[in-house]
């Protein structure tokens, strides 16, 4: 599978003009994340993060979880919806990331409410006694299952989880899938899909999301 031919370009050009602009800051943000990072395949983007933002704000989330933390960018997007009471806790392995996440926290007058924990997410999720109502998973690959197990006896009875990358460039579509993060992703898709304490639906928004609730 090639991964350019997923999903059609001037589709998603087309989605993009038609989607709400994101603010000033995350414009910034986006640009120079694209201009300076190596990785900046990383962020979530316009579309993305408008329905990050979107999910959030019909939640109202007391509590949000993101692991995987990268410039900042997602995470101001969750954090659009938080309670005036609320905190986003937000989880990154890589120092020169959340420094530049930090720096856009505080430029966002979010650093209040948003909590930038550094180090390794499993050992991170062992400290963390909140019921989450909003969790965005985009980190590790390989560790998609064990966080999503941490992470589901802590949701609350309306939370919601949405995972991110779940097509892997569409290396998914493989058969079999090849590469250890296509085969983790393959791997956590099948958990998620035999897990009958959940609902899910996945999207091919970007590189997929899977959105998963507790059946009610």
């Amino acid at each position: 599978m090639i991964a350019d031919n997923l999903i059609n370009q001037e589709a998603e050009a087309y989605a993009d003009y038609f989607t709400s602009p994101e603010n000033s800051l995350l414009n910034q943000i986006n640009k120079e994340t694209t201009e300076r990072h190596q990785q900046a395949h990383l962020l979530s983007g316009h579309v993305q993060g408008r329905l990050l933002s979107f999910i959030s704000i019909m939640l109202q989330p007391r509590y949000v979880l993101e692991i995987g933390t990268f410039t900042g960018y997602s995470a101001l997007c969750l954090a659009e919806g938080l309670q005036k009471d609320g905190e986003l806790h937000t989880i990154e392995l890589r120092d020169d990331d959340a420094n530049t996440a930090q720096k856009n926290f505080m430029k966002a007058e979010k650093h209040k409410l948003v909590t930038l924990h550094r180090g390794k997410a499993i050992d991170i999720l062992q400290t963390l006694p909140h019921l989450w109502d909003l969790v965005f998973i985009d980190a590790d690959k390989t560790a998609y299952i064990e966080y999503y197990e941490k992470i589901v006896p802590q949701l609350s009875d309306k939370g919601v989880i949405i995972a991110d990358n779940v097509l892997f460039h569409g290396q998914v579509l493989d058969q079999p899938p090849k590469g250890k993060n296509a085969i983790a992703i393959h791997e956590f898709n099948k958990h998620v899909l035999n897990d009958e304490r959940v609902e899910q639906v996945m999207l091919t928004i970007r590189d997929g999301l899977l959105i998963i609730k507790k059946k009610q």
